[in-house]
């Protein structure tokens, strides 16, 4: 009976075409930070540092795309890309941390649109402010129960409406930058080259833009993470490097045109979307205007590539034996129910919290990016595993290549850790290590020991970490 189940669950799923798992790459990370970069940017470096920033960071990326897409290939077994390539790396516990921790940045990356929207739309209603406010939060609370009730329609129609959306919101970003190149100031953009004397020295500037570009950056996994949808497995590996590639190309243009708007200070003080500021000063107030319904666009499509995203990642863990059995069930529409409301339940709470933060959306965007990186280094750690012949038998033969590009994915996800620095880490295990509740229901369910030796040594570090962080919190030495 339950062989006969999983079957017709399989039977069930929708089948996505390569173009709709581009639109899905996409659409998951050209949402609120693209519309944020022109001040996240300024705040940190001038042009020079910029075209460093994306070098490293478009060099980087594209070696965790080229990660995914090979795993895909090799690893054909494998579904839902981020999770499944920790847990085969590097064991269950630190496969369900990379499958929590991926999906905890989902929905705390999904609170910084309803921030970016509400503080778009204080801009005409005060009560908003810049999207902090309790007026704002009710509203946003609102908007995430209806989105809720949109993706349990269902899968396929909810990837057919993103796809629609990712074209359209793609349009106004894109007559940004045209009209921003042809109303470019040389001067402005030669005054702020370098960023000496504003933001300190170069590698420092740098490394302050790194969790900005990861952030917009998330996403380039998404065809990964629809591995089970694809209609063939090679289409995830084209969607992936595609996607990325385009959406590469639209951040670096938005943050270079900027500068040759407005001096770097003006810049750095435009409230978010500090697009809309900038094309405000370009070419009056319906740049403003023209900017705000592109983003609120582009935003609801990314929110809900993000909420579909996230719940397949808990929904796969859980078909997988990694999460609690509640997870993995779904209905005849395909959608994991039970993990599309823990997803809403937590992008809740976490609206909540940002009340509290002094800077709600730099917060919340910050956090989303530091939460992140576990389960990206842990992927890229298999991906040099198999390189060094080290993780079991894989389709193919190794190559050289798949040696480079892993390991410059590892040493860039490394190097994402230390930008970050000690706050948003300690942050990062204090949401990690009381998600171990799950993991320990999930062995009690299977009647097995909660921890192996190895399993306890790692939850034990967690905890410490995780101590530290709300000690450092309650004394203030570190701030939300």
């Amino acid at each position: 009976m339950a062989q006969q189940s999983e079957s017709s669950t399989q039977g069930r799923t929708a089948k996505i075409s390569v173009a709709t798992l581009t639109a899905m790459v996409v659409g998951s990370m050209v949402g609120a930070g693209v519309f944020s970069l022109p001040s996240r940017f300024a705040g940190q470096t001038g042009v020079l540092g910029a075209l460093i920033s994306w070098t490293i960071a478009g060099t980087g990326m594209l070696m965790l795309a080229f990660v995914f897409q090979r795993l895909a290939i090799r690893k054909p077994d494998l579904d839902s890309g981020v999770y499944a390539y920790a847990k085969a790396g590097f064991g269950e516990y630190l496969g369900f941390f990379s499958a929590f921790g991926y999906w905890a940045s989902a929905c705390v990356g999904n609170v910084t649109y309803w921030i970016l929207i509400m503080s778009t739309l204080g801009a005409l209603l005060p009560v908003l402010g810049e999207g902090d406010t309790f007026v704002a939060f009710l509203a946003s609370s609102a908007c995430v129960w209806l989105f809720y009730l949109l993706v349990r329609r269902g899968v396929k129609e909810a990837t057919t409406i993103n796809r629609i959306v990712t074209v359209a919101k793609l349009v106004p970003i894109v007559m940004f930058v045209l009209i921003a190149v042809f109303l470019l100031d040389p001067q402005v953009l030669a005054d702020n080259f370098e960023g000496y004397g504003v933001t300190g020295p170069l590698f420092d500037q740098v490394r302050g833009t790194m969790l900005a570009t990861v952030f917009v950056f998330l996403g380039v996994e998404g065809a990964s993470v629809y591995s089970r949808h694809a209609r063939r497995r090679e289409d995830v590996g084209r969607a992936t490097v595609l996607g990325f590639l385009m959406v590469l190309a639209i951040f670096a243009s938005v943050t270079i045109v900027s500068y040759g708007i407005l001096p770097m200070e003006e810049l750095a003080d435009l409230r978010q979307p500090s697009m809309a500021g900038v094309l405000e000063a370009a070419v009056g107030g319906w740049g403003a205007v023209f900017v705000s319904v592109g983003l609120i666009v582009s935003v609801l499509g990314a929110y809900l590539a993000w909420t579909l995203m996230s719940s397949e990642v808990l929904f796969v863990a859980a078909k997988d034996r990694d999460m609690p059995r509640f997870l993995a069930t779904s209905d005849a529409n395909d959608v994991p129910r039970a993990a599309l409301l823990l997803t809403t339940a937590l992008i809740q709470v976490v609206l909540f919290v940002t009340l509290l933060s002094d800077d709600a959306f730099t917060f919340a965007l910050d956090l989303t990016s530091a939460l992140s990186l576990i389960p990206f280094l842990l992927a890229a750690g298999y991906a040099l595993k198999l390189a060094l012949g080290r993780g079991g038998p894989a389709a193919g033969n190794r190559t050289t290549g798949d040696l480079v590009i892993a390991a410059l994915a590892v040493l860039y996800t490394a190097f994402l850790l230390f930008a970050a620095g000690l706050t948003f880490v300690l942050l990062s295990f204090v949401i990690y290590a009381p998600a171990t509740i799950l993991f320990a229901m999930t062995r009690r369910e299977q009647g097995r020991r909660v921890f192996s030796g190895r399993e306890l040594v790692i939850f034990v570090v967690s905890v410490i970490g995780a101590v530290i962080g709300v000690v450092a919190l309650a004394t203030g030495a570190i701030s939300i």
